[in-house]
């Protein structure tokens, strides 16, 4: 069964790839990019899916992360992705994505010391 944490770091990772997807990458390359089109895209609808499965309580624990915002983009990328404004997309890459890794790491639970750690 997946947990609170794992949705969150499911948040964490995609975020943080979002950012090496964005790295260094222009508004219009982006624009005419389809491959970081997609790969960002796919991003954020895991972001949102993440973020709807995460119960009320915990939302209302870290209610400075825009949860119903983050999932209702989720929504308009997967059920309305025949008008998806690549403006939206990227103002959101460009404005809140460092945000949310920043806010994600502050809440996410360091690995305990009984797991093992790469060598």
């Amino acid at each position: 069964m997946r947990t609170d944490e794992t949705h969150l770091l499911d948040m964490l990772i995609s975020a943080r790839r979002i950012q090496e997807f964005s790295a260094d990458l222009t508004q219009s390359q982006f624009n005419a990019s389809q491959l970081h089109q997609s790969a960002i895209i796919r991003e954020l609808q895991v972001i949102g899916e993440a973020a709807r499965l995460i119960p009320d309580d915990t939302k209302a624990e870290h209610n400075g992360i825009s949860w119903d915002q983050i999932a209702g983009m989720r929504n308009r990328l997967v059920h309305e992705y025949f008008r998806i404004s690549l403006q939206v997309v990227w103002e959101t890459v460009m404005n809140d994505i460092d945000s949310l890794v920043e806010q994600l790491e502050a809440i996410i639970p360091p690995p305990s010391d009984s797991e093992p750690s790469e060598t």
